[in-house]
């Protein structure tokens, strides 16, 4: 069957993006926006991120559609589904005939409600990787290497012009799914392929290198090349943020290359909080000040609120306590005492003033030997070199950022993306088809996925039986990375932070984000 209404589409819609794409995620967990129009020139697309994968029915943004569409008048507003750590939500829908058909569905319902332009399938990763690969082994994922395909072509059957978008991993290792026969398949019906490109560097790995750098960007998208991804389809990816990690002794001579500690637990994969990323936020760019503190009467601490622990570590929640969960993690240095991690605010602030550019990777990074921690972040300078030497030179079709409001201290990295898309218009590649689009076949029963436990699956998706759905890990939130709260929250809110992989216990309430961003973010 074949979509005459939506064939029109190929020479009308689509022509148009010969103008270079900025499209930038919004997390909720990082809401401040840019106020002036000059921090915000060149924005295009807006995706609004997360809806749980198992649950768009119930999804509302945070900010209404309308008021970003006020700020942002020119720009397509989508909404992300999923996220790092959505695992269950994504096993579950990729099951049947029933869940996948229910799963677009639902998507489309969603779109309408909410009035978004469309909608990005952030599944991270289909076929395995995941945050739970650990409790179930890639080799149980197998089926969702045919079921990714089947999945986005029922989604754009759903969604008929509304726009479809995927968020594709970084690293060829998370390419699973993304085989050169799956890529055809893919490729026809979504809109854009946002390749993370940052996080290439992760808690999995056992030497540093850089989490983003032009070399490493420049090879993630000559994977996708490789299988036959359209350039005019793809948006290169950009990181507002820096990642650490410990190393296991004295790297000031070899700097990259060198062993970390372990940054994972091997049994179970939790996070062993010896790594993390650091966003460029007013709050993570400047040194504390300490002058004006006042002694903590109510448990809080932190910049924010303005007071430290008199006896106590101030932990990455903003509150005052003596046990490892306050001081090991990103304990605050600056605002209680007892401590017994590295000081990472203290370290960034070195790495500020003292990093080194890999001219040939076209990274930057900086060994802190006191911490023993290794930096590693994107400059505007080579925000501006990767746009000549992969943007411009594989003529692709644009750009992403992760995310918004993670680049609050100047806008600066948004600005330079702006400036140089920009440039670029009218040196991308023209985008000319893309329907119609054949409908994939659909999973009919269980029995048609080997090795699948589709058995005792319901439909509609909310509330589908997982064997991930009791899945708890019970670890603590990075207070530069996740959005304060108040203090009588401050022990409830355990997020997952997309950079670094943290994740929440398993089956939030309805309509509360299981996930925080995405990229891999280990």
């Amino acid at each position: 069957m074949r979509i005459p209404s939506v064939t029109l589409l190929a020479s009308t819609v689509l022509s148009a993006t010969a103008s270079a794409r900025f499209l930038i995620y919004a997390d909720q967990y990082h809401p401040t926006r840019p106020t002036s129009p000059e921090d915000r020139a060149g924005i295009d697309h807006v995706v609004l991120a997360f809806a749980v994968s198992n649950d768009t029915t119930s999804y509302q943004p945070k900010v209404p559609i309308s008021t970003i569409r006020s700020e942002f008048p020119n720009a397509k507003v989508m909404i992300a589904v999923g996220g790092w750590g959505d695992d269950a939500g994504f096993f579950q829908i990729s099951q049947t005939d029933a869940s996948i058909q229910q799963f677009a569905k639902d998507v489309a319902a969603m779109l309408t409600r909410t009035g978004a332009d469309g909608v990005d399938i952030d599944w991270e990763y289909p076929a395995g990787n995941g945050q739970d690969y650990k409790q179930v082994p890639n080799s149980e994922k197998v089926y969702q290497i045919d079921a990714f395909p089947k999945v986005l072509a029922a989604t754009r059957l759903a969604i008929g012009d509304k726009l479809l978008s995927i968020a594709a991993p970084g690293k060829k290792g998370d390419m699973i799914a993304y085989t050169p026969e799956n890529g055809p398949k893919i490729w026809k019906s979504v809109d854009y392929i946002n390749v993370m490109s940052y996080d290439l560097m992760n808690r999995r790995d056992d030497v540093t290198k850089h989490h983003t750098s032009v070399a490493g960007s420049e090879e993630a998208i000559q994977n996708y090349l490789a299988i036959g991804a359209p350039p005019e389809k793809i948006n290169l990816g950009f990181a507002y943020y820096a990642k650490y990690f410990t190393t296991q002794g004295d790297c000031g001579s070899s700097p990259l290359g060198c062993p970390i500690v372990l940054a994972e637990d091997p049994v179970t994969g939790k996070d062993l909080l010896t790594s993390g990323a650091w966003t460029f936020e007013k709050v993570n760019m400047v040194p504390a000040d300490t002058s004006n503190l006042t002694v903590s009467t109510d448990g809080t601490c932190g910049a924010e609120a303005g007071k430290k622990c008199a006896n106590a570590c101030c932990s990455q929640y903003n509150s005052c306590g003596t046990t490892a969960e306050f001081c090991n993690g990103s304990c605050q240095h600056a605002f209680g005492i007892g401590c017994t991690d590295a000081d990472v605010a203290g370290s960034w602030q070195s790495a500020l003033k003292n990093g080194v550019t890999d001219e040939q990777a076209g990274g930057k990074y900086y060994f802190d030997a006191e911490n023993r921690l290794f930096w590693t972040w994107d400059t505007t300078e080579l925000i501006s070199r990767k746009f000549e030497a992969i943007v411009k030179k594989y003529k692709l079709g644009g750009v992403m950022a992760w995310s918004l409001g993670e680049d609050t201290y100047d806008w600066s990295h948004i600005r330079t993306m702006g400036a140089e898309v920009a440039k670029l218009d009218g040196n991308t590649t023209p985008f000319t088809t893309r329907y119609p689009v054949e409908p994939a076949p659909i999973y009919g029963s269980p029995k048609d996925l080997a090795g699948s436990p589709a058995k005792g699956l319901k439909s509609p998706l909310k509330g589908l039986k997982s064997p991930l759905n009791n899945l708890v890990v019970p670890v603590p939130r990075l207070n530069n990375l996740l959005p304060r709260s108040d203090a009588g929250e401050q022990s409830k809110r355990q997020l997952l932070a997309r950079e670094t992989g943290i994740i929440a216990a398993r089956a939030p309430a309805p309509g509360a984000p299981n996930s925080l961003p995405t990229p891999a973010a280990l």
